[in-house]
């Protein structure tokens, strides 16, 4: 006996949107090509307010239950002036501003879906993202996409060695740098915390703690961008646990989100402040692993001066993975539509 679904088709007053699916060291990415509506601006950032403002109802239907989960993460492909194409990444809390997993798997996608002119052995892809313009280089054996690498914006070091009160922790010694987003980086093992699985509901409930304090203390101002300033999230900072790693990174981001991968724009905003503190020169590799053990490579590309600041250009290499393709449809009678969350 067969089964089949290939009679059924949804209603024409219900929403169908069809995406890939795919991951980056473990971290989840749903990219969303067709069925979201049109969308008004002419940048990328303006693309964002406007589904932020017009279709959020389309981000938690797509991120949350029973489609998503409380850790799920998407991105909108739109046009681009400047770029290959744009990118509005998506998550539970709304809208951030820069993602380096999900750069690393739509430089894949765009590759095996010949969304761009693909050359071998390799590809460089323009993308803009709300943070800038980021420029993704995939080597390309036949072609499929093998590896990928991207190229960062400016990214710098707002403080270092800063103090917060934490309930329930006390004083809290962080760093604050930008890597495309904001992030707060703390010394995991200060902390007494294991950046691994067992302790994940404690690094969610101290690294929102953290957060929390830290933009309580202080405002978060972007150089150029108003839209950009404000604390994405925690980066706890740990010893290597697998053998040939530099060290570990464990990002609670959002609405406590935990990144499976180590975080690329994470990643970056650490290499501005290795640098700054002299612990990794220009071309110097480091490797980096998540909470899961996977790893990005990263180091300085060079150096630059943004707005006054010294700053870097990052690069991180990583690997994605296409792990399906959907469709997924909105019955406008479904009181749950709009999804939920449970942690």
């Amino acid at each position: 006996m067969s089964f089949s679904v290939d009679t059924w088709q949804p209603p024409q007053d219900w929403v169908a949107i069809r995406t890939i699916d795919m991951h980056t060291g473990g971290e989840p990415l749903r990219v969303i090509l067709d069925g979201f509506p049109a969308l008004e601006g002419d940048r990328v950032l303006d693309y964002r307010n406007f589904i932020r403002d017009h279709y959020d109802h389309l981000r938690t239907t797509l991120m949350f239950e029973p489609r998503g989960h409380a850790d799920m993460y998407g991105v909108v492909v739109t046009p681009s002036q400047v770029a290959d194409f744009g990118v509005v990444f998506l998550h539970n809390e709304g809208y951030s501003t820069m993602c380096g997993h999900a750069t690393i798997a739509i430089a894949k996608l765009a590759v095996e879906a010949q969304w761009v002119n693909v050359q071998e052995p390799e590809t460089h892809i323009r993308i803009e993202a709300p943070c800038g313009l980021l420029h993704a280089y995939v080597k390309v054996e036949d072609g499929q996409a093998v590896d990928m690498r991207f190229q960062n914006v400016s990214s710098f070091v707002v403080d270092l060695d800063q103090k917060v009160e934490v309930p329930g922790l006390g004083k809290v010694k962080y760093d604050l740098a930008y890597g495309g987003a904001f992030y707060a980086f703390v010394d995991a093992d200060a902390l007494g915390i294991p950046c691994t699985p067992e302790a994940y509901q404690r690094l969610i409930q101290t690294g929102m703690d953290i957060k929390r304090a830290v933009m309580a203390q202080r405002d978060i101002q972007h150089p150029t961008e108003p839209d950009l300033g404000f604390l994405y999230g925690t980066i706890f900072i740990g010893g290597p646990v697998s053998e040939g790693v530099d060290s570990r990174n464990v990002c609670i981001f959002a609405e406590g989100e935990v990144d499976r991968s180590p975080t690329g724009s994470g990643v970056s905003a650490r290499m501005a402040i290795h640098h700054v503190r002299g612990e990794i020169g220009v071309g110097e590799w480091m490797k980096i692993e998540s909470i899961l053990g996977t790893t990005f490579d990263c180091r300085v590309l060079q150096t630059v001066d943004y707005e006054g600041i010294p700053a870097v250009i990052p690069e991180v290499r990583g690997t994605a993975f296409i792990t399906g393709k959907h469709e997924f449809v909105i019955d406008p009678a479904d009181p749950l539509k709009r999804g939920f969350v449970f942690r």
